[in-house]
């Protein structure tokens, strides 16, 4: 696969995921707000990462929170106004950030104006920007109605919803009030090259574009078929996994190859401006993936999901590292974390125990070609907030009276302060609970303490500046055991993932350690580390970087 051009910005950065909605609230009213985050860049720049990716600030009626967008260029008076975002963007570009925010072109909200004039008639220039099918059987689905084919929706349901005023199907892969947009319209595809040159013109530094591989669909609209798939024994398996998306193979409503050529178009619009094409692309084959990922006219980036989805183990790690890097070398965001799944440190065993088990994979992930991504509250070693069903706000939980569903309790607010409201707001309380975070659990807290989990990810992004990133062969060290490793040029990254006392050999040279995840302090400026050779001894969960002297 041919380098995108070495000049692009993000090639050696570090991100980090803002949901502005949890993040910090300026006004008062227990929802995060542009304000509020404007004020608290000063730790991110801290921190030492490069990109700040902001969840949908756009108006919406809120049914997905913000991933229901009535207007793709304006901002919800909950977060304040385009002035907040610009001064947003202004601060971060003085803090040394680039800013990438959230587009969702695959559905709008069903209150956007394009939506609205497509359903008031069949005649409106606007009823082709969305998928509209007359029923296999006609007639509303209470009289024996039947929708074009037998999708189903990401959130549960049938993926159609019936018109009774003309008697036809509109499609929609996840709620009802989020359509989708027919992609094969050029109007569609006008729009959004207008949309994206506002928010570049804007200072906007790139784009997280969400459902990345799902744009096009087959345009037979074929039924779908029942899943084959063999189970994977380090798949995580939980309820979210088992919903009805997962009983169906899905080979016509998302990743079809029509999809590239949208990303080749947009390549076109961004370039001039510098701008980031960072894919949400949630398949979990890097084959397929990587075909998003033509480095001339595909995506920038893409996210890389599996490790959100497996159980801990040593194998489980290295697969999902390997297997990666082997289709995609050089074009991976790296998470272990989002917005919609479950907190690192709580899938990965909770307490301490998670807590490293997220430090050792984060290590791994610093060295690897690409960019590693925090989803915030990483840093401090968040686990999930466990959020009573009748304060639910997630439409998966809540339209389903399935509590086990929802994603709620990844998304609770962020505590800065041991101080009433965590210094996340002034309100009495906030959108979500906050749960029963401890004094420990806040920035301030850890701020004050060299020893704790914000200082290691501190210290570990620094790390990351010592390796020479243009060098982007990766070699494997250890192909099986306890221990995962892997060579760099003159820097090594190692990381026990088991229970039990591992060996590292080491190659011919003095090394030195860099970062050690299981110390609990940073030495003083210009220490001397003591030269490694032959065998390092790694206990477990200890991942290190290691520099040849």
């Amino acid at each position: 696969m041919t380098d995108v051009p070495a000049a692009a910005w993000w090639r050696h950065a570090v991100g980090y995921e803002v949901y502005v909605r949890s993040f910090a609230d300026s006004d008062g009213d227990g929802v995060g707000d542009l304000p509020g985050l404007r004020d608290r860049l000063d730790h991110l720049a801290w921190l030492g990462v490069d990109i700040v990716w902001i969840t949908p600030f756009y108006p919406s009626p809120m049914h997905d929170h913000g991933y229901d967008v009535a207007d793709y260029t304006g901002v919800h008076p909950e977060f304040g106004s385009l002035d907040d975002l610009d001064a947003v963007v202004a601060r971060a570009h003085e803090l040394g950030l680039r800013v990438v925010i959230d587009l969702v072109p695959n559905h709008t909200s069903s209150a956007h104006p394009w939506f609205r004039a497509a359903r008031s008639s069949p005649d409106s220039p606007y009823r082709d920007y969305y998928i509209w099918r007359d029923g296999r059987v006609p007639g509303p689905p209470e009289q024996g109605g039947e929708p074009p084919n037998n999708w189903v929706s990401v959130f549960g349901g049938r993926a159609w919803s019936y018109d009774r005023a003309s008697g036809q199907w509109w499609l929609h892969l996840f709620l009802p009030e989020q359509p989708d947009l027919n992609w094969a319209n050029p109007g569609v595809r006008d729009e959004f090259d207008r949309i994206l040159r506002f928010w570049l013109e804007r200072g906007v530094d790139g784009f997280r574009i969400d459902v990345a591989h799902a744009l096009a669909k087959h345009p037979d609209l074929p039924d779908i078929p029942e899943a084959r798939r063999p189970a994977d024994p380090h798949d995580i398996g939980d309820a979210v996994s088992q919903s009805q998306w997962e009983r169906y193979e899905h080979p016509y409503d998302i990743d079809q190859e029509e999809v590239t050529e949208i990303y080749r178009r947009w390549r076109r619009v961004v370039e001039p401006h510098g701008g980031l094409l960072l894919g949400e692309v949630y398949l979990q084959d890097p084959a397929k993936l990587a075909r998003y990922l033509n480095p001339q006219d595909g995506l920038h980036l893409s996210f890389w999901f599996k490790p959100l989805h497996i159980r801990w183990s040593p194998e489980a790690v290295h697969q999902v590292l390997r297997g990666a890097i082997d289709e995609v070398p050089d074009h991976l965001a790296w998470v272990q974390g989002s917005h919609d799944r479950s907190r690192a440190a709580t899938r990965f065993g909770g307490g301490d125990l998670g807590r490293a088990r997220s430090l050792v994979l984060a290590t791994l992930f610093m060295g690897l070609p690409g960019v590693p991504f925090l989803y915030m509250g990483e840093e401090l070693g968040l686990e999930d907030v466990e959020v009573p069903p009748e304060r639910s706000q997630d439409p998966i939980a809540v339209r389903h009276a399935a509590p086990e569903r929802a994603r709620d309790n990844c998304r609770t607010p962020l505590p800065w302060a041991p101080v009433p409201g965590l210094g996340f707001t002034t309100a009495e309380d906030a959108w979500l609970p906050f749960g029963d975070r401890a004094p420990a659990d806040t920035v301030a807290v850890q701020r004050e303490d060299p020893s704790s989990w914000l200082h290691r990810w501190r210290r570990l992004i620094e790390a990351r500046r010592s390796f020479d990133l243009t060098n982007r062969h990766i070699q494997w060290i250890l192909e099986e055991g306890d221990v995962v490793a892997y060579r760099r040029g003159h820097t090594i990254v190692a990381a026990n993932c088991g229970d039990a006392p591992g060996e590292l050999p080491l190659p011919e040279g003095d090394w030195e350690v860099g970062f050690d995840s299981a110390s609990s302090a940073a030495g003083a400026p210009g220490d001397r580390k003591p030269a490694l050779v032959g065998t390092l001894r790694l206990e477990p969960l200890r991942a290190v970087i290691l520099h040849r002297s």
